[in-house]
């Protein structure tokens, strides 16, 4: 299913993230970030950075899919309490600032499905940046927490908003406020995790690979509609449909498609992200 492709950038042993490009047997290209920071994952500064200008790197240059996975045990056990240690208020809102613009929400505007793979323990800013993606997917020992009030803070990487988002506030809060960690089929119930799976990590490839084939520019124009949702309701979702979907008339993709379908039938028609 995976051609060999280039990495964006030379490997090194003490870099904490690798970042690939792949291809599909049909051609499509993948890009597959990987946490490969030591036994832990740790998100100390040096793992922010590198995360940073990953993103950085695929908004610059996107693919037709991405994949977040980590190597190791634990995909992470949260974050290095020393970025936090003796921050003033200003200093610690302005490292939330930097995080969402430089994290969350470029990897949420990405023009292609964002799809997260989580095989065991996802704390913190690993979790946070989880809910930022389009699906999360996990193995039956995946843990998930948000556990900042062990150092009496509050998840602020976007966590108790976009879990709201999937599982309900009153969940939300119960999660953040308790600390504690939950299960894959418990989160999957709540509609945080998407599916749970034995190999998640070959499931999450195939999930990848599968819609990195397909219609890009309508997997982009669902993204916009459900973001339009999200800030502004059901009336501002409705107002920008029109003209988001209506421009992918004008799209190879859909031209080719529909062509297909009219000659040999549904599902034969192959996409080229354009």
């Amino acid at each position: 299913m995976w051609q060999s492709g280039g990495m964006t950038e030379p490997a090194a042993a003490a870099h904490p993230t690798r970042l690939e490009r792949v291809r599909t047997d049909a051609g499509a290209e993948i890009a597959i970030l990987t946490f490969a920071h030591g036994a832990l994952n740790l998100f100390d500064q040096a793992m922010f950075d590198a995360v940073q200008a990953d993103v950085a790197a695929l908004a610059e240059n996107p693919p037709r899919a991405v994949l977040l996975r980590a190597e190791g045990k634990v995909v992470s056990a949260g974050v290095d309490v020393h970025v936090f240690d003796g921050l003033t208020a200003e200093q610690g809102a302005d490292l939330w600032q930097e995080l969402f613009a430089e994290i969350c929400h470029p990897l949420e505007a990405l023009p292609c499905p964002v799809v997260y793979s989580a095989h065991g323990l996802t704390l913190t800013a690993a979790f946070e940046i989880a809910l930022a993606c389009d699906i999360i997917l996990a193995a039956p020992k995946a843990k998930f927490g948000l556990v900042e009030t062990v150092v009496g803070l509050t998840p602020s990487m976007g966590g108790p908003q976009r879990l709201a988002e999937r599982a309900g506030s009153g969940r939300a809060r119960e999660l953040v406020m308790t600390g504690d960690l939950y299960d894959a089929a418990t989160l999957r119930d709540w509609g945080v995790v998407n599916a749970v799976h034995e190999d998640v990590d070959a499931e999450a490839r195939a999930l990848v690979a599968r819609l990195a084939d397909g219609p890009t520019r309508a997997h982009d124009a669902t993204k916009q509609i459900i973001s339009a949702w999200r800030s502004g309701g059901i009336a501002h979702a409705d107002s920008i449909t029109p003209d988001v979907s209506g421009a992918l008339f004008e799209t190879e993709d859909l031209r080719g498609a529909v062509r297909s379908f009219l000659d040999v039938g549904p599902g034969k028609a192959t996409y080229r992200g354009q």
